[in-house]
């Protein structure tokens, strides 16, 4: 798992604009929504994917654990996949521009509905209820990326935990744009992976700074089960 490091200093303006170091603390179990981002075969099998991160196989615990604490707290999982298509090509040419041949025939093998490399990660618990959303950017929440937007709220969730990989691309992205489309978001620390601790630490600070909160597995939690446990009977 990544070590974990936010610069005090980050944690002391966050405490200055917001009052606290947890704005979106007061988690409201039915209206709370974990979007697990990317944990495809792709982005983690080194042979099959055009982007692995080995750190991705090793939160899979972790995003399970949470998964399960949500839909027991009645809250909603959705797992975004990645997906290539003849619409990423046209439509967002200047990612295809930015690539070498090789890599972009690698992403296409790797990412396209039905490969290999885009089914979800066998060890990742995926319950019948869960939802499914297919995006075409780093961003699942951007303009012609996907539909999770409408989905979120057509069901009543309000609240985001974003997890998944990789932590600074596809999942603070993700993260960033649903704030801006005005969901309260989290980014679980230690459900997010990215290819160092460096780059972990530097986006989660970055988005705790300005965009959200950012909580570990056991934190968000212990907040789901807060209510209830408080109005459980003593023994």
């Amino acid at each position: 798992m990544h070590e974990i490091a936010i610069p005090p200093e980050i944690l002391e303006r966050v405490v200055r604009r917001c009052g606290t170091e947890h704005p979106f603390e007061d988690l409201d179990p039915a209206r709370t929504a974990f979007v697990v981002i990317d944990m495809q075969v792709g982005f983690i099998d080194p042979e099959i994917g055009h982007a692995a991160c080995p750190m991705a196989e090793r939160i899979v615990p972790a995003v399970n654990r949470l998964a399960a604490a949500v839909r027991d707290a009645g809250g909603g999982v959705f797992w975004v996949q990645n997906v290539y298509d003849a619409s990423c090509d046209t439509e967002w040419s200047v990612m295809r521009g930015m690539a070498t041949p090789e890599a972009r025939a690698r992403r296409g093998s790797a990412m396209t509905e039905g490969s290999a490399g885009h089914a979800l990660w066998p060890a990742m618990d995926v319950r019948p209820e869960d939802r499914r959303v297919s995006k075409r950017r780093f961003s699942a929440f951007i303009q012609g990326s996907s539909d999770i937007v409408e989905r979120l709220r057509a069901e009543g969730f309000d609240t985001v935990l974003i997890g998944g990989t990789v932590t600074n691309v596809c999942c603070e992205s993700s993260a960033r744009d649903a704030m801006m489309m005005n969901f309260r978001t989290v980014m679980v620390a230690d459900a997010n992976a990215a290819m160092s601790d460096a780059e972990h630490n530097a986006s989660l600070a970055a988005f705790w700074h300005m965009f959200g909160d950012v909580m570990t597995v056991d934190h968000v939690i212990a907040r789901l089960t807060a209510d209830r446990l408080a109005g459980a009977p003593s023994t």
